[in-house]
């Protein structure tokens, strides 16, 4: 079972970074592919970042490249989303997924993931 919960949102200064973290609280997130999205108020969810079951392959937004890192760490069963030169458009709630089992390649479609956490709010004030 994926249960996906994040952290580390919070309101920060444009220019700033933060590090959102998502855990499975369930089974185990080895091998599985994982993403972050955002949504910000009136807009689509979008994607922002994806990491392979291995760590080896990633894949960003145009809009974050060079500035987001996604990262995972296995032993800890916990996925990172590094976020550097915050600007205000950036704010949004970001929202951690995780694919199937088997589907261990990045996505940058909503349609390609199957689990989802609630979201945690990231606010970059001007």
């Amino acid at each position: 079972q994926v249960q996906l919960v994040e952290s580390g949102g919070a309101l920060v200064q444009a220019g700033g970074s933060l590090r959102l973290s998502c855990a499975n609280s369930g089974r185990t997130i080895n091998n599985y592919a994982m993403g972050w999205f955002r949504q910000a108020p009136g807009k689509e969810r979008e994607f922002v970042a994806a990491i392979n079951w291995s760590g080896g392959d990633t894949a960003y937004a145009d809009s974050v490249k060079g500035r987001f890192t996604i990262s995972r760490d296995d032993a800890k069963n916990t996925v990172y989303l590094q976020m550097n030169t915050l600007k205000p458009e950036d704010t949004a709630v970001y929202y951690c997924a995780a694919r199937k089992y088997y589907l261990r390649t990045t996505s940058d479609s909503i349609d390609g993931y199957n689990y989802w956490g609630q979201g945690t709010q990231v606010t970059v004030s001007s």
